[in-house]
């Protein structure tokens, strides 16, 4: 492990913050976004592309990513993604047609590949068992601040023209400062051939799934409070933001939790969280009730990301840690660009407002399922 002050720390959660809370600055932009292009065919699919469009750039390009981060260096790499997380974030301020919003959010993602990598991969490189499970807590604790400024500042920013939250990407070259400045890392720490002793491909697919079940929050909540609930972008904002506010307790919850069970039980657990939090959303009536089923939603979230990130870094070898990470990014945005795609048809065929509803009690009933079959499986007849 690495030595490191607070100031290094620090640098590190802000990179952390720019990777999970890059695309929830503008999810309230995204129903005005059919009123503004209403004339382009398909433009309620389109409009929900802008936040999973950067997903599939990260998905099939994170593992070469992976290679140049390890190659050029973890600071080299980080600096320069966040001139691109700047520059292609903003892009909205002054780009004319829906098509060329979703080519600059493509290049976007790339930004967020190299710094989900190099944020990752440094977390295994400072911190070692139940200290990385506490400075992750920590870490959600930060995201959640991030997400609550950068959800309600771009609901209010919303309300007043649709370009304006595209601003707030725009702090990336403020924290540019903070990684020349600050971040630590071997400059030697490339890395090595050595074989991986542990099988990482079924936490990958785990964290697909995670992703492309979670995400329907950002995706499809904004529809159903905005659209069906008539509240405005600043009521939608507010609403998520408590989703991300409980998603850090969610995530500090895991040191606790982990003393007790293991990966695979916490990730059931998490999952049964969020069925019950779609099934709660489904049967909302009083849009200010959202401000009690979100954060359910937002609590499962955290113990579940957690988890999976230190599922994987506990089974990476330490010179493989660049290129696992690369992998699991991948998983996770992949399964962040298939949700609304996945999603879509069931959404036009029970409607918003029920879909969330019909999400949780399938996804209850497959977890039932399971946790009856693994207790089956134990001798004691526990899991």
């Amino acid at each position: 492990m690495l030595q490191i002050n607070n100031a290094t720390k620090f640098t590190l959660l802000l990179m952390s913050m720019m990777t999970m809370m890059s695309n929830v600055a503008i999810v309230t932009t995204l129903p005005h976004l059919s009123s503004v292009f209403k004339d382009v065919e398909n433009i309620e699919f389109l409009s929900r592309l802008m936040i999973t469009l950067p997903s599939l750039a990260i998905a099939f390009l994170a593992p070469f990513l992976g290679h140049v981060v390890s190659r050029f260096g973890k600071k080299s790499s980080a600096m320069v993604a966040l001139v691109f997380f700047s520059v292609f974030g903003s892009a909205g301020l002054y780009l004319e047609t829906i098509y060329e919003l979703l080519a600059s959010r493509f290049f976007f993602g790339i930004a967020i590949a190299v710094l989900m990598i190099v944020s990752t991969s440094l977390i295994g490189d400072y911190f070692k068992d139940e200290a990385r499970h506490k400075f992750m807590g920590l870490q959600s604790a930060f995201m959640a601040l991030g997400g609550v400024f950068f959800l309600v500042g771009g609901g209010f920013l919303s309300d007043l023209n649709w370009r304006y939250p595209f601003g707030i990407y725009l702090v990336g070259f403020f924290i540019i400062i903070f990684v020349a400045k600050f971040l630590v890392h071997k400059e030697s720490d490339l890395e090595q051939e050595t074989e991986i002793i542990h099988n990482l491909f079924p936490i990958y697919i785990l964290a697909f799934l995670l992703m492309m079940i979670f995400y329907i929050l950002p995706t499809q909540m904004p529809f159903l409070i905005i659209n069906v609930f008539h509240a405005n972008g600043t009521l939608a904002g507010e609403i998520i933001a408590t989703a991300f506010i409980f998603n850090a307790l969610g995530a500090m919850s895991f040191v606790f939790l982990k003393k007790r069970f293991d990966f695979k039980t916490i990730y059931m657990i998490g999952m049964g969280i969020v069925a019950i939090g779609f099934i709660l959303i489904g049967l909302v009536e009083n849009v200010y009730l959202f401000f009690v089923t979100s954060p359910i939603m937002g609590f499962g979230g955290g113990v579940l990301m957690t988890n999976i990130t230190a599922w994987m870094l506990s089974h990476a070898h330490h010179t493989k840690r660049v290129k696992s990470s690369s992998y699991l990014t991948s998983a996770l945005f992949l399964g962040q660009f298939s949700s609304p795609i996945v999603f879509h048809p069931f959404v036009s065929y029970f409607g918003v407002e029920h879909f969330f509803e019909v999400v949780g009690v399938l996804l209850l009933t497959i977890l039932v399922a399971l946790y009856f079959y693994r207790r089956s499986l134990s001798p004691n007849g526990v899991i």
